[in-house]
C-alpha cells in the first residue's frame, strides 16, 4: 500500500492532483487518459460539474476526494479516493450517483432525460471480500425462470441512440481495490493502477494520460507555496495512516472513552518529533501540553 508516511515519490498522488490540477483544461489530458483507459472507450471532458458532495478543502473530513465531470455525450462521471476504512462505503457509492441524477435534472424533465452515470472508486483498504483489484458493477435484468436477457424494444434503442439493454441506461460502477494489485504492469490499466498504489510513473509507462501525468503532475513543478501545502498534507496523511491503523477493531468494541484516549496518546507518542504539533494536536484531539509531557 502506498501509505503517506513512506510517499517520497516525485509525482504528485492522484488524490491531491485531482483536488488541485486536473480541473486545469491544460491537465485534463491526465484525467481523460484515466477514464479512457478504464471505460475503454474515449472520453473528452466537457465540463466540470459543482456538486453539494465536492470536497473542495482538504480538511473536509480528510478522508475522500470527489470531483464529478461530464463528457461530451452529457455522460457524468463522479471518480472518489477513499483512504480510510468505511464499511457503509457501497451505501455512499449508490448515494452519490443518485444524487448525481436528481441534482442535475431539471423541472419538468421528461425520465428520458436522465443521464448515464459512471461511479469510480478508487480505495486504499479492503473493501467487501474478494482477490481481484477491479470490479465493474452494472444493473441487468434476468427472468426469473429462464434466464433471458431483458432487452431494449426496438423504438427505445432509437429513442436512446442505438442501447442495446436496460444496464446500458443505468449507472455503472467501478471499484478500483488498489493494494490487491501485486502484477507486473504490462496492459494499460495495470500501468495506472501501479500509478495510483506505488505513485511512480517508469519511463516503460506509456497508458494513455501515463506520459502527461509522468510530466504535469511532478512534485518539483509546484509553486513554493503549493509545495509547502502539499508537504503538510502528506504529513496530515501519515498521521491518518496511524489512527487508521490503531483505531481499526477487528471485531472487538473498544469504544470505552478510556480505549480511546490510550490510543491517542499512543498515536501522539509514536508521532511526537515526525510531524508538527499542530497536526498531532488536530488528528488526536491532545493538547500541547499533553503531548509536550509524553
Amino acid at each position: 500500500m502506498l501509505t503517506f508516511a513512506d510517499d517520497m515519490s516525485k509525482y504528485i498522488r492522484f488524490d491531491w492532483a485531482m483536488k488541485r490540477l486536473l480541473r486545469n483544461k491544460a491537465n485534463h489530458v491526465v484525467l481523460e487518459g484515466f477514464l479512457s483507459v478504464l471505460l475503454e472507450q474515449d472520453i473528452k471532458i466537457h465540463k466540470f460539474l459543482e456538486s453539494e458532495g465536492n470536497q473542495t478543502d482538504a480538511n473536509d473530513k480528510y478522508n475522500r476526494v470527489d470531483i464529478m465531470c461530464e463528457d461530451k455525450d452529457g455522460r457524468k462521471m463522479i471518480v472518489e479516493v477513499q483512504n480510510e476504512r468505511e464499511y457503509g462505503y457501497f451505501h455512499r457509492m449508490l448515494y452519490g450517483t443518485s444524487k448525481a441524477i436528481t441534482e442535475y435534472m431539471e423541472l419538468g424533465d421528461g425520465y428520458e432525460k436522465v443521464q448515464k452515470v459512471y461511479s469510480i472508486n478508487i480505495v486504499y483498504f479492503d473493501l467487501g471480500q474478494g482477490t481481484d483489484y477491479v470490479y465493474r458493477g452494472r444493473t441487468d435484468f434476468h427472468g426469473l425462470h429462464g434466464g433471458e436477457l431483458l432487452k431494449l424494444s426496438p423504438k427505445q434503442r432509437e429513442l436512446f441512440g442505438g442501447k442495446e439493454e436496460p444496464g446500458d441506461l443505468m449507472p455503472e460502477y467501478y471499484l478500483l481495490k488498489v493494494n490487491n494489485f501485486n502484477k507486473v504492469a504490462k496492459e494499460s490499466l495495470d500501468q495506472w493502477i501501479s500509478f495510483l498504489k506505488t505513485g511512480d510513473i517508469p519511463e516503460s509507462f506509456d497508458a494513455q494520460g501515463l506520459p502527461e501525468a509522468r510530466e504535469r503532475l511532478r512534485v518539483d513543478n509546484l509553486p513554493e507555496k503549493e509545495r509547502r501545502e502539499y508537504q503538510r498534507e502528506l504529513e496530515r496523511r501519515m498521521v491518518e495512516d496511524d489512527v487508521m491503523n490503531t483505531y481499526f477493531i477487528d471485531g472487538k468494541d473498544e469504544g470505552l472513552k478510556e480505549g480511546k484516549k490510550k490510543r491517542e496518546i499512543e498515536i501522539a507518542r509514536n508521532l511526537k518529533g515526525k510531524v508538527p504539533v499542530e497536526i498531532i494536536i488536530e488528528s488526536t484531539g491532545l493538547t500541547a501540553e499533553e503531548i509536550a509531557q509524553l
